[in-house]
């Protein structure tokens, strides 16, 4: 969406603590691009985690079934709402899509990695793009100004609390821990369901040309996990406890599973690669014994590839929920119990993905030689398909170029009028 050019937009400073910080907000309108170097100046400058929360017009055509819903009734709508009745410029009905932006800085407490900037062209963990096309067109010709003088209405921290006004410094300057961690942990979710749901396309599509029922026990088995990861991030999300009645366990022990096994293949094709001799080139025939139908559109590599990024994408989520519950746990401690937890568990997660990807790239650049053969002369047939699968494993690297750095994320929220919210997937900005 774009905004008109005359748009002012209010934006909220929201802090996860009684900071003090140098007033460097003020109370005029600010530029785009003045409101991101204030971001940068408050991630550098502040004691605890700060974002900003802008709130722009609910577009017309707003794709929600790609966002988690919430009712009016859920934490994270009571804590937007209590922010926006309390404030003073905000709108009487409170209708709108927030956008949440977190400093690169404080995002890599969430865990680095979780969001983060990947390649579009290939299938491996791939994003496919922003759903809601803010990050670029959404502040075109906008005024941002800040919103002040929110009336403190509760204990800070807890998860419970409302929105308070920060001891010192900006007066625009809002702690709101509550909003911010649960914006976050939903968003995030949002984000590892989105990567999931493709994982999944692209393995059934697999599956139905491979006919493997190996391999299709283990997709059944991973695809199930996700009623009781769905139903247990309802409870958390709406500060319930956990039961064992949810299976939330056996979920977890398939997806461990399923991880393992992405662990033993990756040790086999980091073997297999190692083996092969350097700068010479490798026959189609010897690199299909240990990647099988790798010179396909298909093939058991590209399914086991595919059923690792779902099991990836499955245990981002429930590391969300393990972290949501330690946070609750603790409610007077809540933002860094969750960061804590988040990022311990993802380190796991990173390293796994990172070493999928050095293999695409490894295998990407390979030379392949033609196949050694009595007749001097190959059929067009044959030249034809070495062509392709060379182009086919030239693309793999396409997929596997993960961007490391550090990224601002953005969480969208659109609000309705009677108080509901869709979360979309987090995105790195």
């Amino acid at each position: 969406m774009t905004d008109d050019h005359e748009a002012i937009i209010p934006v909220w400073t929201l802090a996860t603590g009684d900071v003090r910080v140098p007033a460097v907000a003020g109370d005029g309108p600010m530029t785009a691009e003045r409101l991101t170097e204030l971001r940068s100046v408050l991630a550098a400058l502040a004691d605890e985690p700060i974002a900003t929360l802008e709130v722009h017009p609910l577009p017309g055509k707003l794709d929600r079934s790609r966002g988690l819903p919430l009712d009016a009734a859920s934490p994270l709508a009571q804590h937007l709402s209590q922010l926006i009745t309390q404030s003073a410029r905000a709108k009487d009905a409170g209708e709108g899509l927030y956008r949440m932006v977190v400093p690169a800085k404080v995002a890599a407490q969430f865990g680095q990695g979780v969001v983060r900037p990947m390649a579009a062209k290939g299938f491996a963990c791939g994003i496919r793009g922003p759903l809601v096309n803010s990050t670029g067109g959404i502040v075109a010709g906008a005024t941002f100004v800040p919103v002040g003088k929110v009336a403190a209405a509760g204990a800070v921290g807890g998860a419970g609390a409302t929105a308070g006004v920060a001891a010192a410094g900006s007066a625009a300057l809002t702690v709101a821990a509550p909003l911010v961690l649960m914006a976050v942990a939903v968003g995030v979710s949002a984000h590892a369901d989105q990567k999931r749901q493709q994982a999944i396309e692209h393995i059934t599509e697999l599956l139905e040309q491979l006919r493997e029922e190996k391999l299709d026990a283990e997709h059944s088995e991973l695809d199930g996990c996700r009623d009781a990861i769905d139903k247990a991030t309802a409870i958390l999300l709406d500060q319930g406890k956990l039961g064992a009645s949810l299976g939330l366990d056996s979920a977890v022990h398939a997806i461990n599973t399923a991880l393992g096994a992405a662990d033993r293949r990756l040790a086999q094709w980091q073997g297999a690669l190692d083996k092969l001799p350097e700068g010479k080139g490798v026959e189609i025939g010897t690199l299909a014994k240990s990647f099988p139908g790798i010179d396909d559109e298909g093939g058991t590599f590209r399914a086991h590839l595919e059923l690792a990024a779902l099991a990836i994408a499955l245990k981002q989520r429930v590391i969300v929920l393990q972290a949501v519950e330690h946070a609750q746990s603790d409610p007077d401690n809540l933002f860094r119990n969750f960061s804590r937890a988040l990022k311990a568990d993802h380190k796991r997660l990173e390293t796994l993905e990172t070493s999928i990807a050095g293999v695409l790239e490894r295998l990407s650049a390979l030379e392949l030689a033609r196949p050694q053969s009595l007749r001097p002369v190959f059929t067009t047939g044959e030249v034809d398909r070495l062509m392709r699968a060379a182009n086919r494993i030239h693309k793999l690297g396409d997929g596997a170029m993960v961007d490391n750095r550090k990224a601002d994320v953005a969480i969208e929220i659109a609000r309705d009028k009677e108080g509901s919210v869709v979360v979309f997937p987090a995105l790195p900005v």
